[in-house]
């Protein structure tokens, strides 16, 4: 058994991160700013080893919810004036 290995057989170098990549994930724009922002974002994963993609995708993640619940806030309705009819 060579000296590199540990006992269990592996390679020690193995444990650590895997060096960063592209991932080579098209991203197409959606024509909502902010989503075509957050997006956008995910490029940063191309750069970040394999264990730094968890704070992008949680961040991503945080600002599309985010977005999505914005979708389901009615805007105040105006008051309605008074009809002297009543």
């Amino acid at each position: 058994m060579s000296e590199a290995m540990t006992d269990a057989g592996t390679d020690p170098a193995a444990d650590g991160p895997a060096a960063a990549a592209p991932l080579g994930v098209g991203r197409e724009p959606t024509g909502l700013p902010a989503v075509d922002a957050l997006l956008e974002r995910l490029a940063e994963t191309d750069r970040l080893t394999a264990d730094g993609h968890l704070a992008v995708y949680e961040d991503v993640h945080r600002g599309l919810r985010a977005e999505l619940t914005s979708l389901d806030a009615h805007p105040a309705s105006a008051p309605r004036p008074h009809d002297p009819r009543s």
